[in-house]
C-alpha cells in the first residue's frame, strides 16, 4: 500500500446512501442508527443474527430498529450454520488462544458473511459495525468483510464519535432512544452459543476478583452442586453428534451442554489476554460447553492418533487459533490448516465420558474402535504380548548419539 492509498483509507467515506448495520439492540448500535442517519444522511438497514444468545427477544430487537428509523430490519437465525461451519471446526482444531475458546472471535466471521450478503441484496454502499478502536473485533470485521468484498465501504462509528459510555447514554436520552442500561453496570459483554465474554468496569482491576454479578452462563464453583454429574459425548470424525446417547445437531448439543456444565461451574476463565492491537486486556469468559467439548475431543484425538500425528497437530491447532483470533479467517492458510485438521479427525470417532464437578470438566473414560491403545500390549498382567526382551536393544539404539557426545565431552574434560 502506498502513501496515497493509506490516506484514502483513513479518509471519511463519502457518497454513502445506504448502510447495513450489524445491530444488537444495545446502547452502542441503537445510538448508531440515529448517528449514521444524521452524520451520513443515509438510510440504515439493520442486521441482527441469532447465534443462540440467551435472554434476547429478537422480534423486540427488530421492532426497536424500525422504531429508530431503520428502513429495513433483518433477523437471521444462524444457529445451525454457526454450529456446523464454525463451532465444529473449532472443536476439531482444539481451538484455544491463550486459554480462550474463541467464542466471540469465530462468530464475527459468520456475521461478516451475512453482512455482505444483505449489503448486496439491499444494494447498500457500506457496512457498519459497533467495534471500538482498542479491540480485536474491528480487525475481524473489517479484514473479514473486505476479504469477501474488497469494494464495500466500512463504517466504525465508535472510532469516529469518541463518546464515553456516559455520553452515549446522554445521546440516547436526547434522541429518544430507549436503552435499558445502568450507569453503575459498565460491563461490555458478548454472548453466543459458544460462550460469553465480559470486560470493562470492575474487571479492569486485574488484582480484584470478578464480582459475582458478571456471571450469567455459569454458577460459581461455590454455588455448584455438591454431587458430580457424568455425561457421555459421542464424536464422529471429530464432531460432537450425541449427548448421553441422544443424537443432536451441533448447535442443539452445545446449547444443552451449556446448561448442564454451567450448573456445575464449568467454563469460567479469568485471564490477561494479548489483543491483536498490542494491548493486554483482562477478560472473563463463561464457556461451559466449549471447555467440556474441547477437553473431551482432545483426549479422544490423542487416543486415536499416533504420537507423531498428535505432536504436529498441536502446532497446527495453535496456528489455527492464532489466525481465527487475529482476523485472518479468510486467509488461504486457514483452508490448508482445515484440510490437515479434517484428515487428522477421520479416525476421531468414539465416546468420551466426562465428570462435571465444582468447576472442572474431567475425562474419566473413553471408547473408540479406532483407538491405538492395546490392552494386551500395555498390560502387566498374565497374557501380555509385549516382548520385553526387545527393550535392551532399543535402548542401546535410542541413546546411541547421547552416549557418543557424552563420551566425547568427558574425554576432553579428562584431557584424553
Amino acid at each position: 500500500m502506498n502513501t496515497k492509498d493509506s490516506i484514502d483509507y483513513l479518509a471519511k467515506p463519502e457518497n454513502i446512501d445506504k448502510v447495513v448495520l450489524l445491530y444488537s439492540g444495545g446502547l452502542d448500535t441503537s445510538c448508531m442508527v440515529k448517528w449514521i442517519q444524521e452524520e451520513y444522511d443515509a438510510d440504515v438497514v439493520t442486521l441482527t443474527i441469532d447465534l443462540g444468545q440467551p435472554g434476547v427477544d429478537l422480534e423486540d430487537v427488530k421492532q426497536k430498529a424500525l422504531d429508530l428509523g431503520a428502513v429495513e430490519a433483518y433477523v437471521v437465525d444462524a444457529k445451525k450454520e454457526f454450529g456446523e461451519d464454525y463451532i465444529a471446526k473449532a472443536v476439531k482444531a482444539n481451538a484455544d488462544y491463550q486459554g480462550y475458546p474463541l467464542s466471540t472471535a469465530i462468530a464475527r466471521y459468520l456475521k461478516c458473511e451475512k453482512a455482505v450478503e444483505i449489503a448486496h441484496r439491499e444494494d447498500a454502499d457500506a457496512v457498519a459495525h459497533g467495534a471500538t478502536g482498542k479491540g480485536n473485533d474491528q480487525v475481524r470485521f473489517e479484514a473479514g468483510i473486505l476479504s469477501i468484498d474488497p469494494d464495500i465501504k466500512l463504517l466504525a462509528p465508535v472510532r469516529e464519535w469518541s463518546m464515553t459510555r456516559d455520553k452515549e447514554i446522554e445521546y440516547a436520552e436526547e434522541h429518544g432512544i430507549d436503552v435499558e442500561v445502568e450507569k453503575d453496570s459498565p460491563y461490555s459483554t458478548d454472548e453466543n452459543l459458544w460462550g460469553k465474554s465480559s470486560e470493562c468496569g470492575p474487571l479492569e482491576e486485574p488484582d480484584k476478583e470478578p464480582p459475582g454479578d458478571v456471571f450469567q452462563f455459569v454458577n460459581t464453583p461455590e454455588e455448584a452442586s455438591e454431587e458430580p454429574e457424568y455425561v457421555e459425548i459421542k464424536f464422529e470424525k471429530g464432531v460432537p453428534v450425541a449427548l448421553d446417547g441422544e443424537k443432536m445437531m451441533v448447535h442443539e448439543l452445545v446449547d444443552k451442554l451449556n446448561s448442564i456444565a454451567g450448573e456445575h461451574g464449568v467454563g469460567i476463565i479469568d485471564m490477561m489476554e494479548d489483543r491483536v492491537v498490542g494491548l493486554k486486556s483482562r477478560e472473563v469468559y463463561e464457556c461451559p460447553a466449549a471447555v467440556t467439548l474441547l477437553e473431551a475431543h482432545e483426549h479422544l484425538e490423542n487416543y486415536c492418533s499416533t504420537k507423531h500425528e498428535n505432536q504436529i497437530k498441536k502446532f497446527v491447532d495453535q496456528k489455527w487459533a492464532e489466525m481465527a483470533y487475529s482476523g485472518l479467517w479468510f486467509d488461504p492458510l486457514i483452508d490448508h490448516l482445515n484440510e490437515f485438521i479434517d484428515s487428522m479427525n477421520q479416525n476421531v470417532t468414539g465416546t468420551v465420558k466426562m465428570k462435571l464437578y465444582k468447576g472442572k470438566a474431567q475425562v474419566v473414560g473413553r471408547e473408540s474402535e479406532n483407538a491405538l491403545y492395546n490392552h494386551q500390549l500395555a498390560s502387566y498382567d498374565e497374557g501380555e504380548t509385549f516382548n520385553q526382551e526387545a527393550s535392551p536393544g532399543f535402548i542401546q539404539l535410542w541413546s546411541l548419539q547421547t552416549k557418543l557426545i557424552n563420551e566425547q565431552v568427558n574425554g576432553d574434560a579428562l584431557g584424553n
